[in-house]
């Protein structure tokens, strides 16, 4: 097995609990719709949101327009939404700390939208050498591309690094491409795992 050089975290549901469900209540209540009449309309955008192929005017411009409903009136309802529903896994964030204190290189692959990106940097997280984030590539998981930008920013190989996400379909993706890959489920499973790739990981109590 390759030397393990670098450690690349997901961030929703792996690093901070899984927003999704709170910004789709969360904006639906905003909007006076169900859950589910919001949930169909957001995920018509969902890749031009995450890919910042629309700003976040456009997309409230578009979701009232097929919702039938006012404009948001916030500045920036996602960010708002985002904001009341982040709940970090400090467990995780620890971790990444760790292995970047230990010589491992670390990054943050995100498929996310500008203003959610504005409120992780407004965070100065000081753990990740490299941080990628959909909507200012272009780009987004499962897509390959979006891969090979990060770890060619690591700059490392693909069998040298580890990626950790709660998505299926990205594991099976990374693996196929040869990164190493794990799907979360837990910090202590995820320390366990990757001291079995001969990282240094802080212990499960």
């Amino acid at each position: 097995m390759k030397e393990i050089k670098s450690v690349i975290f997901d961030w929703g549901g792996v690093l901070i609990e899984n927003p999704g469900p709170g910004l789709m209540s969360y904006c639906a209540d905003k909007l006076k719709v169900t859950k589910t009449e919001f949930e169909n309309s957001f995920n018509k955008l969902l890749y031009d949101f995450q890919t910042n192929s629309i700003s976040e005017t456009t997309f409230w411009e578009l979701i009232s327009r097929d919702l039938g409903t006012e404009k948001p009136i916030a500045p920036s309802l996602w960010k708002e939404a985002f904001k009341s529903v982040y709940k970090p896994r400090n467990d995780m964030f620890l971790l990444a700390g760790s292995l970047q204190k230990n010589g491992c290189k670390t990054a943050l692959l995100s498929n996310t939208e500008i203003p959610a990106t504005d409120f992780f940097i407004e965070q100065r997280y000081n753990c990740f050498d490299v941080q990628i984030f959909s909507c200012i590539e272009g780009v987004a998981k499962p897509q390959r591309e979006i891969f090979d930008i990060t770890i060619g920013k690591l700059g490392c190989r693909l069998e040298q690094s580890v990626f950790i996400d709660d998505n299926p379909e990205f594991i099976n993706v990374a693996e196929k491409i040869g990164i190493n890959a794990i799907l979360f489920e837990s910090a202590c499973q995820i320390r366990k795992k990757l001291t079995q790739f001969g990282l240094n990981c802080i212990s499960c109590n």
